[in-house]
This record gives C-alpha cells, sequence and structure tokens, in this order.
C-alpha cells in the first residue's frame, strides 16, 4: 500500500511540474523608449530576472504597489534584477514624465504600443505584472495589485540561480 501511495505521490508530482513547465512560455521581445529616447529591450536583459508591469498613472492599484516596486528594485537590483515599468497612459510622457518624478520611481519606466500589449496577451486590466526568469520564460504573471512580499515570494526562488551558470 505505501509503494502504491508512493506511486501516486511521484505521479502526481511529475503532473504539476509538468504544467508548470508548459505554462512557460518566451516572454516576447520589444523595443521601447524611454522620456529620455533610450531604448529598453528586453533582450538586453539575458540572464537577469525581469520583472515587467504594465501600469498607469490614473491607476489607483497601480499607485498603491508602486512604492513596493522601488523598494524591489532597491534591493534587488544589484542581485540581478530589473525592473521595466510599462505605462500604457494615453496622453504619454505628457503625464507620466511628472508622475515618475513625483513618485520618485527608481526603474526604467518606457511607454506601451500596441504591438507589446498584444505581445503580452492583450493586458485586459492593469497593473498587470510578469516576472520573466533568467531564460527569458515568462514564469509568473500577476493581475491586480502586487506587494514585496508577493514580490520577494517570487523572486527569491529564481535568485537561487546564478546568472553564471546558465
Amino acid at each position: 500500500m505505501k509503494r502504491i501511495l508512493s506511486i501516486i505521490s511521484i505521479t502526481i508530482a511529475v503532473g504539476f511540474i509538468t504544467i508548470a513547465l508548459a505554462q512557460q512560455h518566451k516572454a516576447a521581445n520589444f523595443s521601447l523608449k524611454a522620456a529620455d529616447g533610450t531604448s529598453y529591450e528586453l533582450t538586453k536583459y539575458k540572464g537577469k530576472i525581469v520583472i515587467v508591469n504594465f501600469w498607469a498613472t490614473w491607476c489607483g492599484p497601480c499607485r498603491k504597489e508602486i512604492p513596493d516596486f522601488i523598494e524591489a528594485y532597491k534591493k534587488y537590483k544589484s542581485k540581478g534584477v530589473e525592473i521595466i515599468g510599462i505605462s500604457v497612459d494615453q496622453d504619454g510622457w505628457t503625464k507620466v514624465t511628472p508622475f515618475v518624478k513625483k513618485s520618485s520611481i527608481n526603474c526604467p519606466i518606457v511607454l506601451s504600443d500596441q504591438q507589446v500589449v498584444e505581445n503580452y496577451g492583450g493586458i485586459n486590466a492593469i497593473p498587470t505584472t510578469f516576472i520573466i526568469d533568467r531564460l527569458g520564460n515568462i514564469v509568473d504573471q500577476h493581475t491586480g495589485t502586487m506587494t514585496l512580499k508577493e514580490l520577494e515570494s517570487k523572486l527569491k526562488p529564481l535568485l537561487k540561480t546564478p546568472a553564471g551558470t546558465l
């Protein structure tokens, strides 16, 4: 009986791993510009963990999570974590630039385009956050406010794989 339970447990574990691997897929590359004209491309971050956050200045839940993203960037940038905020504001830099300065946002902020929205599944609600592993796979997608604690719970397992071992 113990052997049967062991086999069942292993089968279930393998099933969950298979499902998790099937859900991972390569993150779509993008090339988007910051207010100063700097171009940010996802492919330039190979070997790093990248958090891509779709947000807007007028979005209450987005505003709520910004301090936690600022803290996460301070805490994890030196450990190979990048955060790229993709603003979906229709008014563009007119609204985004003053908001970024006022909020002291410390990570790169770029403006979205229709192609990146489509490539990331249509973005039906904001904030929507994607976590991309060092190999460029989307390993998590979260719609709604993310706290520092939630971010850390998703980052810590990924940080165990050093960039130099890929």
